[in-house]
């Protein structure tokens, strides 16, 4: 099956295999596992912080970011589309007893720093403590312009708040953006970053920050049953991702871009191709017949997420021929 739902669904590669049976491991609670504590030193000072913590998802990642920076009865600003407000199952509300206030994002995935200045609420004890600013990047395969990232890093300075990023895509971003990626990572107190999506690991994510923040991630990581014991197999796998992932994922913006022109010259889907800015296209059939495309592409050998609009996300397993092949049953399903 050649698989355009997400970068999530990557294969671990043949190097990361042998990685992975041959890991030297300990027990990770403990502290003693030595590939996970080689992958974790090696993350922070990759991406310019004091430590990291490899965690079970991305999403297990941001929910201890947002509990280490808020209290109780504490209050975080984000996107309205942002990943910890809107897919992670309510995790910071419900598990660390935070309110999220979401604001809009805007067409470019940022949030309107002049929206954010009037969510923070008054130091009154009739509401909630505004704490936090978390920024997603890249969103929606979107990637936030390093001058708006600073200037939300100032945003933060002057009003007393920390700054978290979800970096779950950061290094497509910082591929995009033609920089390294700790020009990205240092404006930001944390940064959580996926392993699994397009860097190609099978499990894992990593959360940076200060010796203090990730000491207090690690109680919080054991607390919601996050302790992996022996993971220096997982760790193995994200250690070849995290040092080779990035080095090709201009291959995936660049299949990603071939698609969105292809996609735009089938006249019964509407796609803008300059909207595509990294490894997500998305496309809307004009004659809303999605589901019907997912079962008919499904039939192909093709897999696809049916929505309004679609999503198709290139990733190390798919190459220029399967874009290609993609391209051609999409107008075997709409003949000219």
């Amino acid at each position: 099956m050649i698989d355009f739902r997400s970068d999530t669904v990557t294969r671990p590669t043949a190097k990361m295999r042998e990685a992975m049976a041959s890991a030297e491991v300990g027990d990770d609670v403990y502290g003693d596992d030595p590939t996970i504590n080689s992958l974790q030193a090696y993350a922070a000072e990759r991406m310019g912080f004091e430590a990291a913590l490899f965690t079970a998802t991305g999403t297990q990642a941001n929910l201890l970011a947002i509990m280490c920076h808020c209290a109780r009865g504490d209050e975080y600003l984000c996107g309205q589309s942002a990943h910890n407000y809107r897919y992670e199952s309510g995790g910071a509300a419900v598990l660390g007893s935070v309110q999220p206030q979401p604001i809009e994002n805007e067409p470019d995935g940022s949030i309107d720093l002049d929206k954010a200045k009037a969510a923070i609420k008054a130091d009154d004890f009739h509401f909630a403590i505004t704490r936090l600013l978390s920024l997603e990047n890249t969103i929606g395969g979107r990637v936030l312009s390093l001058d708006y990232q600073q200037q939300a890093r100032a945003f933060c300075n002057d009003h007393g708040l920390l700054l978290h990023l979800d970096g779950a895509r950061v290094f497509n971003a910082a591929v995009k953006s033609n920089c390294d990626v700790t020009e990205i990572t240092r404006l930001y107190d944390s940064v959580s970053v996926c392993l699994s999506k397009g860097l190609g690991a099978p499990v894992g994510s990593l959360l940076l920050g200060s010796e203090a923040f990730i000491e207090r991630a690690t109680r919080l990581r054991k607390m919601v049953g996050g302790g992996m014991r022996q993971a220096g197999i997982l760790a193995a796998a994200g250690r070849i991702a995290l040092e080779q992932g990035p080095l090709r994922l201009f291959e995936d913006h660049e299949n990603a871009e071939h698609l969105s022109a292809g996609l735009a010259r089938i006249p019964e889907l509407e796609i803008d191709p300059d909207s595509t800015q990294t490894n997500i296209v998305y496309a809307r059939c004009r004659a809303g017949k999605a589901s019907q495309l997912k079962d008919f592409l499904a039939e192909q050998g093709i897999l696809i997420t049916a929505g309004n609009p679609i999503r198709f996300v290139t990733h190390r397993d798919v190459s220029r021929q399967d874009v290609d092949t993609l391209l051609s049953a999409i107008r075997q399903f709409y003949p000219s």
